[in-house]
């Protein structure tokens, strides 16, 4: 594997325990998430394009993304919500974005590529390239915009 993958299987555990062993939001620990994100971006971004499949196919355990947005969504309280810039929905209500929903979408496809990535490496890299690509790239840039605002109004 090349040096990159090995930095993308590093900042992906290390995200997915920061996700795990969360208790209590407070100010360091959404510091430590505000400072991992742009990494994780950063980090997936330099992989390029996927290797062999143009395909997504990592299928996250609905139970378990159900409880960890629960917990998520719980633990964040008000700091969860917030408002999507442009978006509205077809009866012409705005709609708010959920904190909770971009880390346990992120969470889900890096953890269910981490449980495959000693037998199936290759695909599990090329999985998360097009994940971001299709899915969860938006929930990470939303997330690392949602963290800026708190971060800026001091609500950590």
């Amino acid at each position: 594997m090349s040096p990159r993958f090995n930095e993308m299987e590093e900042v992906a555990r290390t995200y997915c325990n920061l996700i795990e062993n969360v208790r209590e939001i407070n100010a360091q620990w959404l510091q430590d998430l505000a400072a991992l994100l742009p990494k994780l971006h950063a980090t997936v971004a330099s992989l390029g394009r996927p290797i062999t499949i143009t395909t997504h196919t990592l299928m996250p355990d609905m139970d378990a993304r159900f409880d960890m947005y629960a917990k998520l969504h719980r633990l964040l309280g008000e700091k969860d919500g917030y408002w999507m810039e442009f978006d509205v929905a077809h009866d012409g209500q705005s709609m708010t974005g959920s904190l909770a929903d971009d880390l346990t979408d992120i969470y889900c496809e890096l953890k269910q590529g981490l449980k495959l990535l000693e037998n199936e490496p290759k695909r599990v890299f090329d999985d998360w390239i097009n994940g971001y690509r299709v899915h969860w790239g938006q929930h990470l840039i939303d997330a690392e915009r949602h963290l800026y605002t708190l971060g800026t109004r001091n609500k950590f």
